[in-house]
């Protein structure tokens, strides 16, 4: 005789604190079967609402109600603390606004940005910098970026470069001037560079 087991799969955006008694599950009403190697396809619904890409790492938990729960995993989220300690010596060494985010969200702010933007997500245009690789040095003549979904770009200076852990993008560090007319300096780009550098490399290590 063969015995079906349910498996429940959820997925938790990466801000959310994993707490397994404590959790809300939202049913989607979707079911989905395993496959002769043991996959199962998360559907592309949910996969574009929490901005799950091709490649993205997952991590897997299970709980004592046999219930298997997919969280994104965030890289960088692992020395948050350590990147919100970065932020405010750049914000202190540069008297700019410094962010830092992973793929999806702020994860870290400081010189006079406000601490609610922490967990906010990125733009769509950041997202798509990163995913490129692409660098914007303050430049008069680059387009001002969205940092943040939902918000309007600032007529300021602005330097933002990815960080790069084994190959693989992991999140930025943003740099704004404080002033509409101020423009960032030459310094302030190597400063950012070597942020987003020192951020990956701390990563590898």
């Amino acid at each position: 005789m063969t015995r079906i087991f349910s498996l429940n799969f959820h997925i938790l955006t990466p801000k959310l604190k994993f707490a397994m008694e404590e959790i809300s599950m939202k049913a989607t009403g979707i079911v989905r079967r395993i496959d002769d190697l043991g996959r199962v396809v998360v559907p592309k619904e949910i996969r574009r609402t929490l901005r799950i890409r091709e490649g993205d790492p997952m991590e897997i938990f299970t709980n004592h109600d046999g219930e298997i729960i997919l969280k994104k995993y965030s890289p960088i989220g692992e020395i948050e603390m350590f990147a919100k300690q970065y932020a405010d010596v750049m914000a202190q060494v540069s008297g700019q606004r410094v962010l830092i985010s992973d793929r999806d969200q702020i994860i870290a702010v400081a010189g006079g940005v406000k601490k609610d933007k922490i967990g906010m997500a990125v733009s769509s245009q950041l997202e798509e910098l990163m995913s490129n690789r692409d660098v914007k040095n303050g430049d008069e003549q680059q387009k001002l970026f969205e940092i943040i979904k939902g918000e309007e770009p600032e007529q300021c200076g602005q330097i933002i470069y990815p960080i790069i852990c084994e190959g693989d993008v992991i999140g930025s560090v943003v740099l704004m001037s404080k002033t509409e007319k101020q423009q960032v300096s030459d310094t302030e780009k190597k400063l950012v560079s070597v942020a987003a550098d020192f951020l990956g490399r701390q990563m590898e290590s």
